[in-house]
């Protein structure tokens, strides 16, 4: 098993590429908590220290597909570092001035969220020139979003160690400079900087005008609606179930589940289409979290939350090889943006959902938001299935503009 990624991590600017991502996406894993923690620590209320982090989540699902097509359009250094730069001079002002005043500080959130690179997007718009091969290129999609539970598992622990030892005004600046080190390591490699997409056709749709990417980005705003829900779902568990750490138990059972799944998944070779792959991926999501709503004592729930995590990243994986085998000439950082940001919004959506169904119905109803989550997602899938149908292989000039890779995965790169 760890042959596979020993040869993927082994091509030249992998871990550059995959390490300053990960690090110029900190900042994004850390936001929330570190906003709440500044508010509260400065006088604010929950409410207010809400509302802020609202602001910065709103702002940052708008800012992804404009930046990715700006990206598309002009290059990756001439917008990912400006933009960190201008993401981290933002959360900089907040940090400094707090939530007081008023509008300075939805101010400052407004800039750090929209201006947040989207450096996910690069990255995999990225794989195709770097690795070559269809399988190297599945076991990164597979990596990164194992990587990424790690991170976000990690980086809110970050910060409570950098608000123990210094304070929130310190940890917040920390992560931001830390996030335009990780930014200007990507955009300085040569990848990043010799990479070109195609010209797009104009249309202010951009890859939404492909009915699968519609299709994908339907299917996982709900994937994100089930995860928002879970945090939430796992609060209301522990305040059940004797309180300390019984929600982290939960939440870590979901993400040691996702990145068992997303390593498992990456270091094999699986026969057939993604397309129909993911159909099948989704169902075994939807399935693992559907027993959540029976809330056991916590540890069959701390099991059962490994299993509910277990397709999560080899899910991600997959739609991101559909999402380049489907994105329109001369879009796929927007496209895979679209993904991110949908992704954002469900989880956001999911986490207003499940308080009130906690209020009234206890752990049970908010697992049974992520329960319905999963199962809504899966019936976008399999009622779109005919726009997802594996692409008709490019020929003639189309092959010309397309980079060269192993057959089967469709490119919109040049070599």
């Amino acid at each position: 098993m760890g042959t596979g990624y020993a040869d993927l991590l082994r091509a030249r600017h992998a871990v550059r590429l995959l390490t300053g991502t990960l690090v110029g996406r900190l900042p994004n894993a850390t936001a929330a908590l570190g906003i709440v923690l500044l508010t509260r620590a400065q006088g604010g209320d929950f409410a207010l220290a809400g509302a802020l982090s609202a602001v910065y989540g709103l702002a940052n699902a708008v800012g992804q597909p404009l930046l990715g097509r700006a990206v598309d359009r002009l290059g990756q250094p001439r917008v990912m570092f400006p933009a960190a730069v201008a993401s981290a001079a933002g959360m900089a002002v907040f940090a400094l001035s707090g939530p007081r005043p008023l509008p300075l500080a939805y101010a400052a959130m407004l800039v750090a969220g929209f201006f947040t690179p989207p450096l996910e997007g690069g990255l995999r718009a990225l794989w195709p020139g770097v690795l070559r091969r269809e399988d190297r290129i599945h076991a990164a999609y597979a990596l990164d979003a194992a990587a990424q539970e790690v991170m976000f598992a990690v980086g809110p622990l970050l910060v409570t160690l950098l608000v123990a030892a210094f304070s929130e005004t310190a940890a917040l600046l920390w992560i931001a400079a830390v996030g335009v080190a990780g930014a200007l390591s990507v955009v300085t490699s040569p990848p990043s900087r010799e990479w070109r997409t195609q010209p797009r056709t104009p249309d202010w749709l951009g890859p939404l005008r492909a009915p699968g990417l519609r299709a994908l980005v339907g299917s996982f705003f709900f994937v994100g609606l089930a995860l928002g829900s879970i945090a939430v779902a796992a609060v209301a568990y522990a305040d059940g179930h004797g309180g300390g750490m019984v929600s982290s138990y939960v939440l870590s059972g979901i993400g040691a589940g996702a990145l068992a799944g997303g390593v498992f998944y990456g270091a094999r070779q699986w026969a057939g289409v993604p397309e129909r792959r993911l159909r099948l991926l989704m169902a075994g999501l939807a399935a693992g979290y559907l027993p959540l709503a029976l809330v056991p004592g916590v540890p069959l729930m701390s099991g059962l939350a490994v299993l509910a995590g277990l397709f999560l990243a080899p899910s991600l994986a997959c739609a991101f090889v559909v999402v380049d085998r489907h994105a329109p000439v001369g879009t796929v950082t927007e496209a895979f943006s679209w993904i991110v940001t949908t992704f954002g919004v469900g989880a956001a959506l999911g986490t207003a959902v499940a308080g009130p169904a906690a209020q009234y119905g206890g752990a049970a109803a908010a697992f049974g938001v992520a329960g319905a989550g999963g199962v809504v997602a899966l019936a976008v899938l399999l009622a779109s299935g005919r726009y997802l149908m594996p692409p008709e292989p490019a020929t003639g000039t189309e092959k010309d503009r397309i980079a060269v890779v192993e057959p089967g995965l469709r490119s919109t790169h040049q070599a």
